[in-house]
């Protein structure tokens, strides 16, 4: 069975077939972080869902161009820069270099490309400028530019493709400045914002004026500069579809830069919402969380992806923190039988970088495969990863699983976890120069060299290592 997504665009589970002839390139792009704040557990649910999507495409032989937005122009970040008193750069770059420091917190994969909306202003304005000479976008006496969804509408162009809208109750030309999905109406919309007193120094030159682009616009300027104006696949977020997304379309398409018989996006992916404790976030209510947050509380980031991939990703999600007690206990699992079949294998610390496995466990990976195939059933996948697990393990107990065998379910699980992304690094990732560190301790002990052999364990701890003497020997361990 090939790979299947639900396209939100169809509202059905299509099979998934790129827009490349030779069906190898993908071209993605998912709907970044706002950077007024840190990124709360809801925006990761999201994020993790797209590094996932990311990987198996990844694992399934596909190359993936991978583009992520950073929202740095947004009427709240200009309250905050004028609240600040900070120039824009300097107030987003501190949330967006927290925000990548928490990708990595959470083994997402850096997207290829994080382009800024401050700087694709040209290509904004030179988009805008399109939708006016083909009559779908107008200039306001204020400077502002307003994309007209009538006008969009009357050319035989379908406005309401992700939601079904109601066109009876739409409020003719109501227009509203700012970006917050609650104060949007079904009307038209901005894609240039006059500049007003309170943008301070945000704001940019353009042929109406001093101004600033509306939000939408931004995502649609730079996807279709990254990856043209027609790619695979676009994520983001439920809350998105509407009017972020619908609009994304209406903007894109009513340029008319696609091929005849092509879309802006042929696969729309949307991640359903995050509940914490059973209720939607709220501060006020005490289930707010940050990853920074749970952190302090003593949890890790692989505690917290596993249990952001634990459910489907078109589901309601009830994250607690109760499941992040199970998620340590299910990692555990995981990490006891690997650390019993490397055991079996014979793979000691010197040799974890050095894999000489030529055999592969395919029962699970292809039954993992199958799985995740359809429509990224993770909740299966880890059904097959445990049943796994209990069958390793009884074959442990029973001592009918020789070396070789031990090797290929280590090679099997290795590419498991590629999609996945949750293996204990302290396990996998030993670098050479610390090997070579290990063994010249040991032959220092050996020579009865202790000071020597004390100074390398502080080398080490220095470089992010500890070293744990065990009866069978020592291990190195990540701090």
């Amino acid at each position: 069975m090939g790979l299947k997504f639900f396209n939100t665009l169809s509202r059905s589970v299509q099979e998934f077939v790129p827009l490349d002839p030779a069906g190898k390139r993908v071209g993605m792009y998912c709907c970044g972080p706002t950077v007024y704040d840190f990124a709360h557990i809801g925006n990761w649910r999201t994020f993790v869902f797209g590094d996932l999507v990311r990987r198996f495409l990844e694992f399934k032989g596909y190359s993936v161009q991978h583009v992520m937005n950073i929202t740095d122009v947004e009427d709240k970040i200009i309250k905050r820069v004028h609240e600040t008193k900070t120039s824009l750069r300097e107030f987003t770059g501190q949330y967006e270099a927290a925000f990548f420091e928490d990708l990595t917190t959470l083994n997402c994969a850096m997207p290829h490309q994080t382009p800024r909306a401050s700087e694709y202003i040209p290509a904004i304005i030179s988009l805008i400028e399109k939708l006016i000479v083909r009559g779908l976008a107008y200039k306001t006496a204020d400077g502002s530019v307003y994309f007209s969804i009538e006008k969009y509408r009357g050319c035989g162009c379908q406005y309401g493709q992700l939601v079904k809208l109601n066109f009876d109750e739409m409020r003719a030309g109501e227009r509203v400045k700012n970006d917050e999905y609650a104060k949007e109406s079904l009307a038209d919309f901005a894609l240039w914002k006059s500049r007003v007193p309170e943008d301070g120094a945000v704001f940019w030159s353009s042929p109406w004026g001093e101004g600033r682009p509306g939000w939408h616009i931004e995502c649609s300027a730079m996807s279709m500069k990254l990856l043209g104006p027609s790619f695979d696949l676009h994520l983001g977020g439920e809350d998105l579809m509407f009017p972020h997304h619908e609009d994304e379309i209406a903007q894109s398409e009513g340029a008319a830069l696609q091929r005849d018989g092509q879309r802006f996006v042929k696969y729309w992916l949307h991640g359903a919402f995050l509940l914490v404790e059973g209720r939607k976030m709220s501060k006020s209510l005490g289930n707010f969380f940050t990853l920074r947050d749970l952190l302090a509380k003593g949890f890790t980031g692989r505690e917290i992806r596993y249990l952001l991939l634990t459910a489907h990703y078109r589901e309601t999600f009830n994250f607690t923190l109760e499941g992040l007690q199970g998620a340590r206990t299910a990692l555990a699992r995981v990490d006891e039988c690997l650390t019993k079949l490397r055991e079996v294998a014979g793979v000691e610390v010197k040799l974890v970088n050095k894999t000489r496995l030529e055999e592969e466990d395919s029962r699970l990976v292809t039954a993992f495969t199958a799985k995740l195939d359809d429509d990224l059933n993770v909740a299966g996948g880890w059904g097959v990863i445990f049943e796994w697990v209990r069958d390793t393990n009884r074959r442990l107990n029973d001592y009918t699983l020789t070396p070789e065998t031990a090797e290929a379910a280590i090679k099997a699980w290795t590419k498991i976890d590629s999609v996945l992304g949750i293996a204990d690094q302290n396990q996998i990732e030993i670098p050479a120069e610390i090997v070579a560190l290990l063994e010249d301790r040991q032959a220092a002990r050996k020579a009865r060299d202790f000071k020597r052999a004390d100074a390398i364990r502080d080398e080490l701890k220095a470089k992010g290592w500890v070293i744990e003497d065990t009866p069978k020997g020592p291990k190195l361990k990540k701090l």
